[in-house]
């Protein structure tokens, strides 16, 4: 019987062809993918990988009829969001061999995010790849697949500067902090108040490294609960001014319509700080900051709208940047499955060689050291059963035209030149 062929799969549900409440329902923690992975095994899917982010949740595995996994795989997937696989018609998709290829480099690359580029995408495929690793899910094809895929995002990454911007304002906020103080973990935060945007900036800031963080705010309950919310420091709101001295980093989040910084509060506290620099981000409108702390030169405070410009140019970048990267993706795309479809050739030719090596060997104990004696056996039991073959195969298709195909490929394969008769 036949080895069968094993496909590349993807069955899953993103951004674009589903809604955010069903895929909310359809994310996988790191501690269920064990299970699920057990579930996707006891279905007959030997190699296969469980992919869950914000932007999407897929399935991705080797197997012989894809149409058949896919029925496998949704009937998994309604299981575990506790939904009826009716539910997720319309919703999910089905993408098979080199489509299926071309998903993995493009979500590994970033370049099929909901934002173009973030950085965080690989590290997400790299994790749900070792929790697939552990469980045996991913050897031979799929590893393959995998380590290619990572192979072009690096180049992605390293030729192109689709990268180097930010594109949303929390993570604005958090590279130009950067740009300041360089690394996030010596440096200590203060957040005052508690409105969305603040927290948005404030978790950007920790997802980087940010050493210590503490929440104020004039009613210490809100305080409390944004500090659980982000694991940090809690303190009481009439302390501010000797916060500040401690404060590398200020976010402002109150949203009150009144200025809780001023320039004079700044110029004690820098004084203070023996002119350490502040960076601080003013996230209300209007703003919690006096404007004129902007004159201060070792403050430096940006609003929302110098954020804004901050965005807009890291998504211009990315667009361009993304044109040369989708080239790159495309070349790689085209080694591998080049490089794949070449290795199917590889029985054979070893087969191929172990019988050449054979013939030699024989060929060699007949003829002692007599080596025109030898070269002429060899040559001569290396084209006896090829010769006879090809001039059954001359008689049988000769009428048809079907042995004009036969010689093509042996005049390919020996590299042939002389014209045919």
């Amino acid at each position: 019987m036949a080895e069968q062929i094993l496909r590349t799969m993807i069955v899953g549900a993103n951004h674009r062809s589903s809604a955010m409440s069903l895929r909310d329902r359809l994310f996988v923690e790191d501690a269920q993918v064990p299970g699920v992975l057990d579930q996707l095994r006891a279905a007959g899917l030997d190699q296969a990988m469980v992919l869950s982010t914000c932007d999407r949740v897929e399935v991705l595995a080797l197997h012989p009829d894809p149409e058949a996994a896919e029925k496998k795989i949704l009937e998994i997937l309604a299981g575990h969001a506790e939904v009826n696989a009716a539910d997720l018609e319309g919703q999910t998709y089905l993408l098979s061999d080199d489509d299926a290829v071309r998903q993995i480099f493009m979500v590994a690359a970033s370049l099929d995010s909901l934002v173009v580029g973030e950085p965080q995408v690989l590290g997400q495929v790299k994790a749900c790849h070792r929790l697939a690793s552990d469980a045996g899910m991913t050897t031979n094809g799929l590893e393959a697949i995998l380590q290619a895929a990572y192979s072009a995002a690096k180049r992605v990454r390293s030729e192109t500067a689709i990268g180097e911007r930010p594109v949303s304002i929390a993570a604005a906020a958090a590279r130009l902090a950067q740009d300041l103080h360089g690394d996030l973990k010596r440096t200590s935060g203060l957040l005052i108040g508690t409105g969305e945007m603040g927290e948005m900036v404030a978790e950007a800031m920790l997802g980087e490294g940010l050493g210590n963080l503490t929440v104020i705010h004039r009613v210490e309950k809100r305080a409390e609960a944004l500090g659980r919310t982000l694991n940090c420091h809690v303190a009481n709101f009439d302390d501010l001014e000797g916060l500040l001295d401690e404060a590398d980093i200020v976010l402002t989040a109150l949203g009150t319509r009144r200025q809780v910084l001023s320039a004079d509060m700044m110029l004690v506290a820098i004084h203070r700080r023996r002119k350490k620099p502040v960076f601080l981000v003013d996230t209300s409108l209007p703003g919690d900051i006096d404007p004129a702390v902007n004159r201060i030169e070792e403050a430096f405070l940006y609003d929302l709208a110098d954020l804004e410009g901050v965005v807009m140019a890291g998504r211009i970048t990315r667009e361009s940047a993304a044109e040369g990267a989708a080239k790159i993706i495309d070349a790689e795309i085209g080694n591998f499955l080049q490089g794949r479809a070449e290795r199917v050739a590889v029985p054979a030719l070893n087969d191929l060689r172990g019988h050449f090596e054979e013939v030699r060997e024989q060929v060699l104990a007949e003829s002692g050291n007599d080596a025109d004696k030898a070269t002429r056996l060899l040559v001569n039991r290396l084209l006896h059963d090829p010769s006879q073959v090809m001039r059954a195969d001359a008689a049988d298709n000769n009428d048809a035209g079907g042995w004009s195909a036969v010689e093509d490929v042996i005049r390919r394969l020996f590299g042939l030149k002389g014209p045919k008769e």
